[in-house]
């Protein structure tokens, strides 16, 4: 693909090929595949030493952090579903490549035992946890509307994506030291909820309020928290939850979807000492729409 002046890669745009995968999806079958950073991201050392525990580290958004953190100089345990070992095992070899360790951990966060025990093997390995990023997620397109959401899929979407969040949070929280983080996902949808992904939108508006609330309760302490807020972002989730995939991303101002590498620095800012002074803020990466 011909590079820009910037020396990034130029960014694939809409029509994509229509494409589909059984849930939670891969990363190989993607056309056209996501970047999360391989050939494009330097480090500068903003992370030297960190200790970072992230959910959904396979692939898309936590695999594109999870290669930006090593290159700036953190060890990263991330957590993958049994079903994702060889996405998980991509993931560890690039952040050990970056000469960082990397521990993959099978990790259903909907269990409150296996939030616990995750956090118990991150301190095991680690000796602390500088900062936590809260990615994993679930949703599944429902664009029959109220009535095609069943009980199970409202209670998995929740599980998975505030469960997971406050438990990790809770049990973190004595081995987070004075200065460390904790790194929300939301989403666009938080503010600009999509029909057809109702319960998900849900989520991501609590996850904001989660975070504002949290980063308030925490701040005598000196532990910041902080969100990002993504736009459409090409990731295996796409193509495993959504009908039609041709043109993701398009609705964007900019036209297109981000690539996952598009957001990592986000991660990385909020993280570093950089934004030391930064807390209860949502970083709004979204492709150019407006939100409040």
């Amino acid at each position: 693909m011909p590079e820009n002046p910037s020396g990034r890669p130029r960014t694939p745009e809409p029509e994509f090929p229509q494409q589909e995968q059984e849930h939670p999806g891969w990363t190989g079958p993607m056309d056209p595949p996501p970047d999360h950073g391989e050939l494009s991201y330097r480090g500068c050392g903003q992370l030297t030493d960190c200790k970072a525990l992230l959910t959904g580290g396979d692939s898309g958004i936590g695999r594109a952090v999870a290669i930006a953190y090593a290159r700036e100089g953190a060890d990263v345990v991330f957590t993958y579903l049994p079903e994702e070992e060889k996405e998980a095992q991509e993931t560890a070899r690039l952040v050990t490549d970056a000469g960082r360790s990397a521990l993959a951990v099978p990790c259903d966060i909907r269990e409150e035992d296996q939030c616990r025990d995750l956090v118990d093997r991150a301190v095991a390995e680690c000796g602390r946890v500088d900062v936590l990023v809260n990615n994993a997620a679930y949703q599944m397109s429902q664009p029959d509307g109220i009535s095609a959401i069943t009980t199970e899929q409202f209670d998995r979407v929740m599980r998975t994506n505030l469960y997971g969040m406050f438990w990790l949070s809770k049990y973190c929280l004595p081995h987070i030291p004075r200065g460390g983080s904790i790194i929300n996902t939301t989403s666009v949808q938080a503010y600009k909820p999509s029909p057809h992904l109702l319960d998900y939108a849900m989520t991501k508006g609590a996850i904001v309020t989660f975070t504002q609330g949290l980063a308030q309760m925490l701040a005598p302490d000196g532990i910041r928290v902080n969100a990002v807020a993504p736009g459409p972002v090409w990731t295996p989730l796409i193509p495993a939850t959504l009908p039609d995939t041709r043109e993701f991303g398009k609705q964007a101002p900019l036209g297109r979807p981000a690539q996952p590498a598009e957001m990592a620095p986000a991660y990385v800012f909020l993280a570093s000492r950089n934004a030391s002074f930064i807390t209860a803020e949502v970083v709004n990466a979204t492709g150019g729409t407006p939100l409040p």
